[in-house]
């Protein structure tokens, strides 16, 4: 869980998280889903937000039952394919889900 001061300290990424998830068409749950996971990661160091963020969107949409591939979320979120593939999994569980074996 995160705090309220994290959305507002945070408010560019979600922002970004946003766009990107109109871009994919997601539904509200994927996005809030996306923002939900980003909020309860945020990584300290700012040049990790990028790809955190990207993971999250592309986590929040499996967990709707949007999913999206990699290559479309990185490049909605204006990262490599390899950043979202890296993060993905490790938010999925550090929040209590498992990931899925394909």
């Amino acid at each position: 869980m995160y705090r309220a001061r994290d959305r507002v300290d945070n408010e560019e990424w979600v922002a970004r998280i946003t766009r990107a998830a109109d871009g994919l068409e997601l539904d509200a749950a994927a996005r809030s889903n996306a923002v939900d996971l980003f909020l309860s990661n945020v990584p300290d160091e700012e040049r990790s937000k990028p790809a955190v963020a990207a993971a999250s969107l592309y986590a929040g949409a499996l967990i709707a039952g949007e999913e999206r591939s990699q290559g479309a979320v990185a490049e909605a979120m204006d990262v490599t394919r390899l950043s979202v593939q890296n993060h993905w999994k490790a938010l999925l569980e550090s929040s209590g889900f498992r990931p899925p074996e394909w």
